[in-house]
């Protein structure tokens, strides 16, 4: 009997170590253990623009901040809703406190000084225009002389 030795590349040490260091935490610690979890995002490219639609119902304009630091864009919110139920002789509060940050790096191509950002029915969108160089040119017939 011949034993032969198989290779699997998702069993080997760069995947595993890939895999462990790409790992979301809540996936890592147990979504039980860990309760946070990021808002999703859709990034999609135009021929004029990077668009970043960002989900996060509940929240407000007011509770977002948008910092752009050379060529890192970063996306922030924070807020605290309290609820308190009255009722005869008891009282319960919970506060219920929602952050996150998510950082992005811009591309070389986009005019940072025409960044957009609008908050509309828990999206918020995020148009990062590019410049006039970047943008596909139609194309054009050369006439021949």
């Amino acid at each position: 009997m011949t034993l032969l030795r198989t290779y699997h590349p998702a069993f080997s040490m760069p995947n595993l170590v890939n895999k462990f260091f790409n790992m979301d935490p809540a996936e890592f610690f147990g979504n039980d253990t860990l309760n946070f979890s990021l808002p999703a995002i859709n990034v999609s490219e135009t021929d004029d623009a990077y668009c970043i639609e960002l989900a996060a119902p509940g929240l407000t304009k007011k509770d977002f901040k948008v910092n752009l630091d050379n060529d890192l864009l970063t996306i922030e919110a924070a807020a605290e809703n309290e609820k308190v139920d009255k009722t005869d002789n008891y009282v319960r509060k919970e506060f219920d406190f929602t952050s996150f940050k998510r950082s992005f790096t811009i591309p070389e191509d986009v005019d940072a000084e025409k960044l957009n950002a609008v908050y509309e029915n828990g999206v918020l969108n995020l148009t990062l225009p590019k410049k006039e160089e970047a943008k596909v040119k139609p194309a054009r017939e050369i006439k021949i002389k």
